[in-house]
């Protein structure tokens, strides 16, 4: 075993197993669960969709029951013995519309941890429901494959280029954060000073804590954009694998993979193609293919000049975080020392039961293709 590999000799592969062989009925019943929530918004009306300037069509409410119906049906089939080939693509398609289901899930979070309302409860339950559903049908598409095994990897960095890329995300905010750290501070940019900013903000319904924290010169977004790019760095540094001696209590304990992948996901998933569609949109602004909403700006140009910073920062830091995210999968994964060997994969449906106690010509003899033992004989 090299000096970058430990085996330990934990319960984590048994655990495993019966968390998967739980997946498919879990997945199950939050797919009822699903389809009942689905069918209730359709038979009241109540949309499941809001686009800023009011709630959408009540007709998503179709799609959450068609998806929740495919999803009982695929993990109904991956029950028995593990998805099939077939079964599991399904699964994983299943699992992206589930994505795009809780898109914006995050902004959602955001906005309920300052304190402010959501715009819509029944949308904000459908992104609830949808992400985790996502969740399980990917642990469902997952199960019936073999443990990783028990090799636990050293904390290691991520490779260069993945660094490149958290430093893009970093550098990202910068613009955004000393846009912010104005408005708060009271200084004017783009037109528009500190005092407008924040009365815009009372008008909107700012929260207590939100309108605290910006007379005190510090603007929420840019702390959670502080905490972003600290999460960032853990993804591709080795303090983001163990915890560090600044932990106290905690310092020299393995990370959890979930802990950190678990917010990284969710922040991928929504910045990432938030930002690209918003510098698309952007684009065609300022081309005049698309009309350009003023919003409090007084002019064109300073709406484009504050929808770049922001979106840019978006798309680069949401980019960056899903190589990050893919690296520190990568690099947490379990790997097998030299004394482990994968186990047998799980018997196909409908193929020969090993009976218990047979010998080993009796158990030949019912694999089609292979000739039965002859005492004597080499093989």
């Amino acid at each position: 075993m090299t000096d970058s590999e430990r085996t330990t000799d934990t319960p984590r592969s048994a655990r495993r197993r019966g968390w998967q062989r739980r997946a498919a009925p879990a997945t199950t019943l939050w797919a009822v669960l699903y389809a009942g929530f689905g069918l209730a918004c359709v038979l009241t009306g109540t949309p499941l969709s809001y686009h800023g300037g009011g709630p959408g069509t009540p007709g998503l409410g179709w799609g959450a029951v068609a998806l929740a119906a495919l999803s009982a049906t695929a993990a109904g089939a991956a029950a028995p013995y593990g998805p099939r080939p077939p079964v599991r693509a399904l699964l994983w398609v299943l699992c992206a519309l589930a994505g795009a289901m809780a898109f914006s899930l995050l902004m959602d979070v955001v906005t309920l941890v300052f304190g402010q309302g959501v715009d819509s409860g029944p949308a904000a339950a459908n992104k609830a429901l949808a992400a985790l559903g996502a969740v399980l049908l990917a642990a469902t598409a997952r199960s019936g494959r073999p443990p990783a095994g028990t090799t636990v990897r050293a904390p290691s960095a991520a490779p260069r280029p993945v660094l490149l890329a958290a430093w893009a995300g970093t550098l990202a905010f910068v613009p955004y954060a000393v846009m912010k750290l104005l408005w708060a501070s009271g200084a004017t940019f783009a037109g528009l000073s500190g005092a407008e900013v924040l009365a815009s903000s009372e008008r909107n319904g700012a929260s207590d804590a939100f309108l605290a924290l910006e007379s005190l010169g510090l603007d929420p977004t840019v702390l959670l954009a502080c905490l972003g790019v600290f999460l960032l760095w853990g993804l591709v540094r080795p303090w983001g694998q163990v915890f560090p001696r600044w932990t106290l209590l905690l310092s020299g304990r393995r990370v959890p993979r979930w802990l950190p992948l678990t917010p990284a996901l969710l922040g991928a998933a929504t910045l990432a193609p938030y930002g690209v569609a918003g510098v698309g949109y952007l684009l065609l602004a300022a081309s005049g293919a698309a009309p350009m909403r003023l919003g409090d700006f007084h002019s064109t140009g300073d709406a484009l000049l504050v929808g770049w910073i922001g979106m840019a920062a978006f798309a680069v830091y949401g980019t960056a975080l899903t190589v990050a995210a893919r690296s520190y999968w990568l690099r947490t994964r379990p790997g097998r020392g030299p004394g482990e060997v994968a186990p047998p994969a799980a018997r196909p449906i409908g193929g020969p039961v090993p009976v218990r106690g047979a010998s080993s010509s009796e158990t030949d003899t019912d694999v089609p293709g292979i000739r039965p033992r002859v005492p004597g004989r080499l093989r």
